[in-house]
């Protein structure tokens, strides 16, 4: 399902990557768009603290959005929903390419994780998160772990969007108006760095959770036995 998904997405955006070249940067296939520093030749300050809230995963079960899917790990936490067709697939697609460039490294693809929430949890139930999962999740077994979820309810949605700072307007249509943002959480639940979609690449992103591991001793020795 997961390859068809990139498949049908990548010939999409042969046919629009002309028009749309001069808006935005698409997540590359051979890396970044710009020069990607070392992992651990730059300092990434905490932001602030990651903000939790009531959220329900693929399989129906409440929990905190930060003591349950993003504290412990290094997290990349986007937000999206499933209806939209500007931003949020290319925000898919970039996540998707994190996931299969993380697999590659099972030190650290056991230490990092995805998450993907939805701010329409009027349309986006839980079934309809697991079917999106399917369709963009791989299923190569040292990929790192990858959570879609889901806002409790409406009432529980409008403090993450605040927490977080996105802004979501309903169109008459029905769409919705926001802008992308996804956000580098570090173990202890501080926001570490915060993307645009034009700074939202797999490459850069990885050497970001690199940066942030090796302020761990035990992967800073591991990476050390790893380096040629």
């Amino acid at each position: 399902m997961r390859s068809t998904t990139l498949l049908t997405f990548s010939a999409a955006l042969m046919l629009c990557r002309a028009a749309v070249a001069h808006e935005r940067h698409l997540p590359r296939d051979d890396g970044a768009g710009f020069p990607v520093p070392p992992p651990g030749s730059y300092r990434l300050p905490p932001i602030k603290p990651a903000a939790g809230g009531a959220v329900t995963d693929e399989a129906g079960r409440r929990q905190d959005l930060l003591l349950d899917a993003l504290r412990g790990k290094v997290s990349i936490l986007a937000l999206i929903y499933t209806r939209c067709t500007d931003l949020c697939p290319l925000s898919n697609a970039g996540m998707a390419r994190l996931q299969d460039l993380a697999a590659k490294d099972p030190v650290l693809s056991r230490r990092m994780r995805l998450v993907t929430l939805s701010f329409d949890p009027e349309h986006d139930t839980p079934e309809v998160m697991r079917d999106f999962a399917a369709a963009w999740r791989s299923a190569e077994p040292a990929a790192p772990a990858w959570t879609f979820l889901t806002p409790h309810d409406r009432e529980a949605l409008g403090p993450i969007l605040a927490a977080y700072g996105q802004r979501v307007y309903a169109k008459p249509d029905g769409a919705l108006s926001h802008v992308f943002r996804a956000f580098l959480i570090d173990p202890a639940g501080l926001v570490r760095n915060i993307y645009s979609l034009d700074f939202f690449e797999p490459a850069l992103v990885l050497s970001d959770v690199r940066t942030l591991l090796l302020e761990e001793p035990a992967f800073k020795g591991s990476a050390s036995r790893r380096a040629p």
